[in-house]
């Protein structure tokens, strides 16, 4: 039995191949290793996926790739938390980079872009994925995504930036206060998952003449910051993973047109589209 893991900074979904059945499907939370330590991780999986478990000793191959998996030694604390779980299993970490770019480019060339919880991109030459400078996370970055919204969102409430009708339908939903925010951004861990959480807001008012020059202005930072800056964004098509991506297509769709961008594919979740590459290597 094979394997496959999508994990980002909110979710993982994993889906298991079955000889002879449908591949069976799971979720956990995410399990990115800038945030959590290997213990952490391991005890989250038990705990979370005892369905998933069942099959762990007819495992063979594990394929996971994740948020803030970009470094052997980050590779290193998954694979750690992961052997113990599944004893006679090939461990392979990659980034979700990576496992995006094998989801939407498959063999060929082509930019791979993430807008979910957190943004990056990176280029795809039909092999590997290229280092670049993007991806700093959403303290420094993270331009257009669910973190980078949820955060304009709750400035605007609690500045009272919000058009009255908009500020008092979150305030109604939300029932936020600074105190609140301030523990939850700067005393909780997982800041950024709770920031991108408001994000659903958005979709909600996304009529509204706030929601879409909110819209603009972070899908187009995204764009300027991370498709432009790349030398090579004019040769070849530009594909897009991820809630934010997906939610809102239509508005993305537009702003790519705006500024010549070639849209590819833009898919949710890799996970299917990933394991259908890795089965067919």
């Amino acid at each position: 039995m094979i394997l496959v893991a999508d994990s980002g900074s909110s979710k993982t979904d994993w889906l298991l191949s079955i000889p002879n059945q449908e591949p069976q499907p799971f979720r956990t939370d995410g399990l990115n290793p800038y945030f959590l330590s290997e213990k952490e991780i391991t005890k989250l999986v038990q705990n979370q996926a005892k369905d998933m478990l069942v099959y762990a000793d007819e495992i063979t191959e594990v394929y996971f790739f994740g948020a803030g998996c970009s470094s052997p030694d980050r590779h290193e604390i998954v694979s750690n938390a992961l052997s113990p779980l599944f004893p006679n299993a090939f461990i392979s970490v990659d980034s979700d980079l990576l496992g995006s770019a094998y989801a939407t480019c498959g063999n060929e060339k082509g930019l791979c872009c993430v807008l979910g919880t957190g943004s990056n991109i990176s280029f795809f030459d039909g092999t590997d994925i290229h280092d670049s400078y993007y991806g700093l996370g959403y303290v420094l970055g993270d331009e257009g995504s669910g973190t980078w919204f949820g955060k304009a969102l709750v400035t605007d409430y609690l500045y009272g930036n919000m058009p009255p009708e908009v500020q008092s339908k979150f305030g109604a939903e939300f029932k936020l206060n600074k105190e609140v925010v301030i523990r939850n951004v700067y005393q909780k861990p997982k800041a950024n998952s709770y920031l991108a959480s408001f994000t659903k807001f958005l979709y909600k008012v996304r009529e509204t003449e706030y929601a879409q020059d909110l819209l603009r202005r972070g899908l187009t930072e995204f764009i300027e910051t991370n498709i432009k800056n790349h030398t090579q964004y004019h040769r070849y098509k530009c594909h897009f993973v991820g809630s934010i991506a997906f939610v809102f297509a239509d508005e993305l769709r537009l702003l790519c047109e705006e500024h010549n961008i070639r849209v590819g594919k833009i898919i949710r979740q890799p996970i299917n589209d990933l394991l259908a590459f890795i089965l067919s290597r």
